[in-house]
């Protein structure tokens, strides 16, 4: 069902089918099906929480008028990207374990068809959803002055209020074991009640073409989950769906590790930047 759905997405972005009303229709009747097989028995209580809320392909026809067909592209590439990422993560079997943390921090990982190795980030963080989502949505382009792996963050393009395409220059790895790699993504930034997601994956922009000497990587789907913890609402459980093809001649065991240690460094400088900021709100406070 779920490469039909996709499909369906696919050809409504064209304009010469945008105004077949029946695909439309069709289209969200397929998402609507696949939803409901998300969040069937078994699925995760967040999963069902989204379906409840809303569709997350349910940018309304009515707003969608006045987009170009460039940014409708746009816009149905990011919700794909969300939809694949939350397919993958409701499925609980298959997953690996990577490396776990001492406190408590781990990694996961699953092979999977067409898209191959993926990586799940599974951390508690010692902070409100609302906050985390404004440091990795609102202040995305400051990224790089606090998670040293990131050289640069720059938003190409915004398309309404949840999509957006940006550019990304990582730094290289110690020892320069894998050199730095840019990527051109569209991202999608969705909040469904107290759950907020950030999906993404690779695509082209006319404002930025390849590089010189820079290695263009591909990554999606990918998606970072924010929700508040049961116990505690003003704790988050963050999970961090990664997949990345960073192009190039590295052997695969080195480019895994690179990448769940990635994520494991991630979370680690995350705690650091949100430490400090709640630092310099109690030292402007006196």
């Amino acid at each position: 069902m779920l490469p039909t759905t996709f499909k369906l997405c696919a050809g409504i972005s064209y304009r010469h089918m945008r105004n077949m009303t029946g695909l439309r229709k069709n289209a969200m009747v397929a998402i609507h099906h696949e939803l409901n097989r998300l969040a069937g028995p078994g699925s995760s209580n967040w999963i069902s929480q989204v379906r409840r809320r809303s569709s997350f392909l349910g940018a309304r026809i009515e707003e969608e008028q006045g987009y170009s067909e460039q940014e409708m592209s746009y816009v149905k590439q990011g919700e794909d990207a969300l939809q694949k990422a939350i397919s993958i993560l409701s499925e609980q079997d298959g997953w690996t374990l990577e490396t776990v943390a001492a406190n408590g921090d781990k990694v996961l990982s699953k092979m999977l068809p067409d898209i191959g190795k993926v990586f799940k980030l599974e951390v508690m963080l010692e902070q409100h959803p609302d906050n985390l989502y404004e440091e990795l949505v609102g202040n995305m382009e400051q990224m790089g002055e606090w998670n040293p792996n990131v050289k640069q963050v720059k938003i190409l393009q915004k398309i309404g209020k949840e999509t957006m395409v940006t550019h990304e220059v990582s730094a290289e790895t110690p020892g320069n074991v894998v050199g730095p790699r840019d990527f051109v993504s569209v991202r999608c930034a969705k909040r469904r009640g107290s759950t907020c997601f950030l999906a993404g994956m690779s695509t082209k922009h006319p404002t930025m073409p390849e590089q010189r000497g820079v290695v263009r990587a591909e990554n999606g789907p990918t998606c970072i989950v924010l929700k508040p913890c049961a116990e505690d609402p003003n704790k988050t459980k963050f999970t961090w769906l990664l997949n990345i093809d960073l192009k190039g001649w590295i052997p695969k065991t080195i480019i895994n590790k690179v990448l769940f240690q990635t994520q494991v460094d991630f979370a680690s400088h995350l705690r650091q930047r949100m430490a400090h900021n709640v630092f310099m709100e109690m030292a402007h406070a006196c």
